[in-house]
């Protein structure tokens, strides 16, 4: 989900089954993605590439645009 918007990595994951998910301010200032659009994800947990269950939480780290 790295490199996309908040809003379409989230989509993504619904539509693969996943619908335990958290987003946090990459930056650590602790702000809310009010419009998800203007966020691009930087990083995630669990990491790409690891076969997980669809009940598993998933972390994606997110920053505006921009920053």
């Amino acid at each position: 989900m790295v490199g996309m918007n908040l809003q379409a990595a989230q989509d993504k994951l619904q539509a693969a089954g996943f619908y335990v998910l958290d987003d946090q301010d990459a930056t650590g200032q602790g702000r809310f993605q009010v419009f998800d659009r203007n966020w691009v994800v930087t990083r995630q947990k669990p990491a790409a590439g690891r076969k997980i269950s669809t009940d598993t939480l998933v972390v994606l780290y997110a920053k505006k645009y921009g920053e």
